[in-house]
């Protein structure tokens, strides 16, 4: 009887223990991931991964530890429970928009204004060699991807001549710190690299600048070298170059 009794608080404080143990887990190849690939201690392919799994596990403690805390109201392991729902916390909160992100936009890394015929690159193909995702367009399918994730996205018109257009264009280029790979004006093409600061993920992107009447276009594409969704990313640096470039 008295086995019986005490069978549930024993169950409620393994699954403390366990949801604790899952926390420190995801915690060591979060941090393990994160570390790696900002150190280039290991490809960045394996260090996202490592990354991501702990992301994962952080997801997964969260509700074990939920779980955990309702099973030891009454019983041992309230404390084991709660450490590991504040661990899970640690990981979720800092990337919930990223998780969010990765739910509200098409899983896509290659955007530009001009689906029908986007800007190529030409000098920052070596530097791409190397990269998981290719350069190269991927046709109809994409197009109508980004055009019902991001059906505004558009070529920005400006009233001046391309020489200017494309001097106001390198300066912002610089401006944003991005790597410039190519400046040439007689093609109208800037070609840069964007590195984020944390975990060094590198975004390429192309300008292409246009006669359009008396004025000029602007045509840009923004490509990650790596990963299948960008999270909205190169959309997102498409649009606030484009704003900027088009001034007050």
């Amino acid at each position: 009887m008295t086995q019986f009794s005490t069978a549930p608080r024993d169950r409620a404080s393994r699954s403390a223990t366990t949801a604790l143990i899952v926390a420190h887990v995801a915690m060591a190849l979060l941090v393990a991931g994160f570390v790696s690939v900002s150190s280039a201690m290991l490809a960045q392919e394996i260090g996202f991964r490592l990354f991501l799994a702990g992301v994962g596990l952080g997801i997964a403690t969260l509700v074990l530890s939920l779980l955990g805390l309702l099973r030891t109201r009454n019983a041992p392991g309230r404390g084991r429970a709660l450490g590991a729902l504040v661990i899970s916390l640690l990981i979720v909160t800092p990337m919930s928009p990223h998780i969010l992100a990765a739910f509200s936009v098409p899983p896509i890394h290659d955007i530009t204004t001009d689906t029908d015929n986007p800007p190529v690159f030409v000098d920052i193909l070596p530097l791409r060699a190397d990269a998981p995702n290719g350069a190269e367009y991927g046709g109809e399918s994409l197009a109508a991807a980004q055009k019902a994730g991001y059906p505004g996205l558009a070529p920005l018109i400006l009233p001046v001549a391309p020489a200017e257009t494309f001097a106001r264009a390198q300066k912002l280029v610089e401006a944003r710190g991005w790597t410039l790979a190519a400046a040439n004006a007689e093609a109208g093409r800037i070609e840069a690299t964007s590195e984020t600061k944390f975990m060094h993920f590198k975004d390429d992107v192309v300008i292409r600048i246009t006669a359009e009447g008396e004025g000029s276009r602007v045509d840009m594409r923004s490509v990650s070298r790596f990963g299948q969704s960008d999270l909205g990313v190169n959309a997102k640096r498409i649009t606030d170059f484009l704003k900027d470039l088009q001034g007050p």
